[in-house]
């Protein structure tokens, strides 16, 4: 049975995201984060090391890229919110697994070890995290080859290596720290 946000909420603190200290580019860029969509009666995560945070339309936002191949992508179509997770050092090999692994084909929970449990707002959080983002989508659009200006990157990141991307932009509603 997955813990509710009560079993851990003494580890937790709640951070204004205006005041976050985090270096936004090294979070993404060199520590990689889990996007996890779904609920607690299904959901998956895969591995990201591209997307921002930021400030839009008044909010603070992230930016998410998802090919419409990986199996995260049909929970994040199917649910309007999805967090963004942090796991810090020693967790390489989590993230390396989600990254390469599909949820159609096995449990990642099971193979990695990763503790999954519910926010207040009924969002999938992982022990393991040291910082979690609660997102909520506002915009989504699918990257287009024509809008390429540096057609280079189409032949680098595309292709062969797969599908071109949404983009998700989503708000940031909650930041969870770890105490």
């Amino acid at each position: 049975m997955m813990k509710t946000f009560d079993d851990m909420k003494d580890r937790l603190v709640e951070l204004d995201v205006r005041k976050m200290e985090e270096n936004v580019f090294s979070l993404i860029s060199k520590e990689w984060m889990l996007v996890c969509a779904g609920d607690a009666s299904s959901f998956n995560m895969m591995t990201a090391s591209w997307g921002g945070l930021g400030w839009l339309w008044n909010r603070p936002v992230a930016f998410v890229f998802i090919r419409p191949e990986r199996h995260t992508h049909g929970f994040t179509e199917n649910h309007d919110t999805m967090t963004l997770s942090f796991l810090g050092d020693g967790c390489r090999d989590i993230l390396n697994f989600c990254g390469t692994k599909s949820g159609r084909d096995c449990d990642k929970v099971a193979e990695t070890g990763l503790k999954p449990f519910l926010s207040p707002s009924g969002n999938i959080l992982f022990e393991q995290a040291r910082l979690s983002l609660e997102c909520r989508k506002l915009f989504k659009i699918k990257l287009d080859e024509a809008a390429f200006i540096d057609k280079s990157l189409l032949d680098r990141f595309y292709g062969a290596n797969g599908g071109q991307h949404d983009m998700y932009v989503v708000e940031i509603e909650r930041v969870w720290k770890i105490k």
